[in-house]
């Protein structure tokens, strides 16, 4: 029965026919048996962030494409944090050995995370609730690192959290037992606002394989100097 969003599915289904006529007959005859992901790109579930569009990837099977609120690498098991199954998966079998971790800029759960650890309540429903409360102990941490300049505005503020968090997910990625060492992790924030400089939709590296320091990451890739930067060790 077609209901209030039959013009929401009418989207959906018209753009999938345009999809599909863009299509190659050989589009996915190189992966249609197996996977061999080059990397894993786990983002923040945002609408504005598109996984593939960000990397202009158009072939499948070349990312894994994990998001969740927040872009976290981790989930609750009994109290303990443990490696999200979705970034394993790739890694134990398919073969994948870099993941790109994209946060990005105006980040709605580092922004609702940064409220409760300043005394706010945390948003619902419990689904919502959780993945912000993982993210709280990380902007606590922050607050109280001396890289966050408390006193400047919210926005400035959730932008630098932003990018402490990235930092955060990797270290936990690179010192799990689960991910091999040969396994490469990359910190990056998507920029949409302006924040890092005036080309909207351009990934910033911020992280390299633990290296925070943009000037010794642009030393290892020249030509992109401009695609690193950071808000905290800037």
């Amino acid at each position: 029965m077609v209901g209030r969003s039959d013009s929401v599915l009418l989207t959906l289904l018209a753009g999938n026919e345009a999809h599909v006529e863009g299509l190659t007959p050989d589009h996915f005859v190189a992966v249609r048996e197996e996977q061999r992901p080059a990397a894993i790109t786990v983002c923040c579930s945002d609408s504005r962030v598109s996984q593939e569009g960000m990397w202009s990837i158009d072939e499948p099977g070349t990312v894994f494409t994990p998001s969740n609120i927040g872009n976290q690498t981790w989930d609750d098991h009994g109290g303990d944090r443990i490696v999200d199954g979705s970034l394993l998966y790739p890694i134990h079998h398919a073969g994948t050995e870099a993941v790109a971790i994209v946060g990005h800029t105006g980040c709605g759960a580092v922004t609702a995370a940064y409220d409760v650890a300043t005394g706010g309540k945390p948003p619902g429903p419990q689904g919502v609730r959780k993945w912000v409360e993982l993210l709280v102990p990380v902007v606590e941490e922050a607050l109280e690192s001396g890289l966050i300049d408390r006193e400047a505005a919210t926005e400035r503020v959730v932008d630098q959290l932003v990018e402490y968090n990235v930092d955060a997910q990797a270290r936990f990625l690179r010192n799990s037992r689960d991910v091999p060492e040969t396994v490469s992790v990359y910190g990056f924030v998507y920029d949409f606002h302006g924040v890092y400089g005036e080309e909207a939709g351009r990934t910033y590296l911020v992280n390299l394989d633990g290296t925070t320091d943009p000037d010794r990451i642009a030393e290892c890739l020249p030509g992109y100097d401009h695609a690193v930067d950071s808000l905290l060790y800037g």
